[in-house]
């Protein structure tokens, strides 16, 4: 499968009262497979928009997505989401959750077994198979999530703030194991994040979008992903260009809020 790319894609919105909202416009992209791409801008600016295109849960009014050359048209095992909250059946353990999609493809428990333990594995899950998904924490929940999403084998992952809802110490830890999976998986991730920090150590490219119409400000390719693979991520925090890079990008976001303040008081 060859990579994703984004072509001149925008968004407009028509509300009801005859106005509408630009959310994106002419955002253009190409993205290598197993690249892990990191979003982030201010409120507004789209991010989510744009990952909801990608996931094909909305069309564009402008431009497409080409996944392997293949338009995108609607959502497809090829692209998995991971939401904010886990999006879990909590009617089911933790086991069957990881196995839904494999069995909604109709395979046999023989055919999926082997790879859904393997997964429970990797996440640090497999003694809670049987646990429900109300008896565990919010970092497990996510890790079901992850595993869930990786069961059906997309080529793709899409992640919504993913790590929003967890405390510190449990967000390090997962992004620690995002970072492990993107490098034994090899897939290609998007994370959209409001975290600079976050960004920064999940983003081997990173991406500053500006709103009102929401489009690519500036890209980063940084180091910080690649050293923080099996690393001590608070070690890759005292990098050098660490610190320089999470100050100019949060002067850069903190300008395009003022001017967002500026204008609503204008108005």
């Amino acid at each position: 499968m060859s990579g994703l790319s984004i072509d001149n894609i925008s968004m407009r919105f028509d509300l009801p009262d005859g106005s509408s909202v630009q959310a994106l416009k002419d955002v253009s992209l190409d993205l290598k497979t197993g690249e892990l791409l990191s979003v982030l801008g201010p409120s507004g600016c789209g991010k989510t928009t744009l990952l909801n295109i990608l996931a094909g849960f909305l069309a564009p009014t402008g431009g497409q997505v080409r996944l392997g050359g293949k338009v995108v048209t609607g959502p497809a095992k090829e692209r998995g989401m991971v939401f904010q909250q886990g999006a879990l059946f909590e009617w089911m353990n933790v086991r069957d959750n990881v196995s839904f999609g494999p069995r909604m493809k109709g395979q046999k428990p023989s055919q999926y077994r082997d790879n859904v333990n393997r997964l429970l594995d990797i996440v640090g899950l497999r003694d809670f198979k049987e646990k429900a998904i109300y008896e565990l924490s919010g970092g497990m929940q996510q890790r079901v999530a992850l595993a869930r999403c990786l069961a059906n084998d997309p080529d793709v992952i899409l992640m919504d703030e993913p790590l929003g809802a967890l405390d510190a110490l449990t967000r390090e830890k997962m992004q620690g194991l995002v970072l492990k999976l993107w490098k034994e998986t090899g897939k290609t991730i998007i994370l959209i994040t409001h975290s600079v920090e976050e960004a920064l150590l999940l983003g081997e490219r990173l991406l500053v979008m500006a709103p009102r119409p929401g489009r690519i400000h500036r890209e980063y390719r940084l180091p910080f992903a690649d050293l923080g693979v099996g690393k001590d991520l608070r070690e890759v925090k005292k990098h050098p260009d660490f610190a320089k890079r999470r100050e100019e990008i949060l002067g850069m976001i903190w300008d395009m809020e003022e001017e967002i303040m500026g204008k609503a008081e204008g108005a």
